[in-house]
């Protein structure tokens, strides 16, 4: 017999919280090693094998870093991934929709971002942005980092997953 002799309660949680596994942030497809099923260092043939739908973008002549978007995207910097020298070393997100490894996501403010990622988050003044901030996460003993960046308030406006030093790249591929 594999059940129990008498009734045994269910597992519960304090109220508001999120079991491992379950949440807005396990839904998502960003992952510390890639996005979905595209694994930090396949190259791009590999990438397109298990990537849902078509990609598109290319490397210039002469360039060892490109990136590739979904077609149809009205905005590349809705989601992107990074390519150089062949593999895949970081993909950038500017949608709300996409939620961080972690559970970060486009429209939270610094406050917020440091709760999810207590003792974890480092800053850095933006290059481009005054009073504005690169908030760095790194990996839990792995070797990928998260970067957050914010506007003059405090808001995430995008944020990006990779290898160092790809992601650290302020300007992408430029």
């Amino acid at each position: 017999m594999d059940q129990p002799y008498e009734d045994v309660p269910p597992a519960t949680a304090p109220p508001g919280s999120i079991m491992p596994g379950h949440g807005p942030a396990a839904d998502s497809q960003a992952h510390w090693d890639g996005f979905g099923d595209a694994q930090f260092g396949m190259d791009d043939e590999q990438v397109k094998l298990v990537w849902t739908g078509e990609l598109v973008g290319s490397a210039e002549q002469g360039s060892s870093c490109y990136h590739l978007s979904p077609a149809g995207q009205t905005d590349i910097s809705r989601f992107a991934m990074m390519f150089e020298d062949g593999s895949f070393v970081r993909y950038s997100v500017a949608d709300a929709d996409i939620v961080a490894p972690g559970g970060g996501k486009r429209g939270m403010d610094t406050a917020q971002i440091d709760a999810l990622y207590p003792g974890k988050v480092t800053s850095s003044a933006h290059k481009y942005v005054p009073e504005g901030q690169y908030l760095r996460v790194e990996e839990g003993g792995g070797p990928h980092v998260l970067v957050f960046e914010t506007d003059a308030a405090g808001t995430v406006t995008e944020w990006r997953v990779g290898s160092p030093p790809q992601v650290d790249y302020v300007e992408g591929c430029s």
